[in-house]
């Protein structure tokens, strides 16, 4: 309870100038629903799967490796991939060793971009809870620092800086639609607006997390599958996340692997953005009617990754 307290706007806004040199600030794009068939209404569209390392996850890994002690072990993450490219990627950058864990469900876009950030790859199972296990135990056994998804304080922080942005780029917008996995990048942001912004989980039907949670009003087990799985799949939500969120997120919308199909091509298809499934979430829940913003509401959706061969360029 005391590290969930500690995720306030004052330390996010101090944690977002310690990783400031090193990672972006992602555009807005500004589109209208209409665009995609839906009744004509104003959207923004946060863009961070354009972050260094495909995805969101870059923020939180550079607030780890900066703002906590590294030994000389290193650093160790499990991941369904764009966590551990993103802790690859800022070990790289700042000259440490890292050993990232994730399940044979991973993608090969995030794999190959774990390999091609120098960092040693482990296959470990076939779901994220297995690549943990296997992480805790290399931290036993050598020392190394672990930077755990989502459940862990600078995590939180970091993700926050997604808030802090957003509200300095597009201060007007009343409701924020942001997908769920283990809950680091909502808990983050939701800690940052307090309530000021309406906050709108969404989770693939089948991987349930928040909103079982919510249900049994604490973190459970949820299923761990579909089309999202290596991204938004988690056993459960993190425990740091979960005070934050029952104070601070409206609720949870579940949508439809086909859904989300539907979502990524319509991303494609009006606005040339890339998305892995994970990254189109947030708007299938709007593409779907499974969230319908009244007539007046400024909507913005969160598009937090793209690491995915959806677009292969070598076809």
């Amino acid at each position: 309870m005391t590290a969930t307290m500690n995720i306030t706007r004052e330390r996010i806004a101090a944690t977002e100038t310690v990783i400031r040199p090193h990672i972006r600030r992602t555009p807005l794009v500004r589109a209208d629903l209409a665009d995609f068939g839906l009744p004509a209404a104003p959207v923004t569209f946060k863009l961070e799967m354009l972050q260094h390392s495909g995805s969101f996850k870059a923020r939180g890994a550079f607030a780890n490796l900066l703002l906590r002690q590294v030994p000389q072990a290193g650093v160790v993450a499990a991941s369904g991939g764009n966590h551990g490219a993103a802790v690859a990627y800022a070990a790289q950058r700042l000259g440490i060793p890292a050993t990232i864990f994730v399940p044979d469900i991973t993608s090969p876009a995030k794999a190959d971009r774990i390999r091609g950030y120098g960092a040693k790859l482990v296959i470990a199972g076939s779901r994220y809870a297995d690549a943990l296990a296997a992480s805790e135990a290399h931290v036993a056994q050598t020392g190394a620092l672990a930077v755990h998804a989502y459940d862990q304080a600078e995590t939180l922080l970091g993700q926050g800086s997604v808030g802090l942005e957003l509200e300095q780029d597009s201060p007007g917008i009343d409701t924020l639609l942001v997908a769920v996995g283990g809950g680091g990048l909502i808990g983050g942001i939701a800690a940052w607006y307090g309530g000021k912004t309406c906050i709108i989980a969404v989770e693939p039907e089948q991987s349930p997390t928040l909103h079982n949670a919510f249900e049994a009003g604490a973190p459970v087990d949820a299923p761990a599958g579909g089309l999202a799985a290596d991204s938004l799949a988690p056993r459960r939500v993190g425990e740091l996340m979960f005070p934050i969120a029952r104070a601070h997120v409206e609720r949870v919308v579940l949508v439809s692997d086909e859904a989300i199909r539907q979502a990524q091509a319509a991303l494609w298809s009006h606005l040339r953005l890339v998305a892995e499934p994970g990254g189109a979430a947030a708007f299938a829940a709007l593409l779907s009617g499974r969230y319908r913003p009244s007539p007046t509401e400024r909507v913005a959706v969160l598009v937090c990754g793209a690491n995915t061969t959806a677009v292969n360029f070598d076809s």
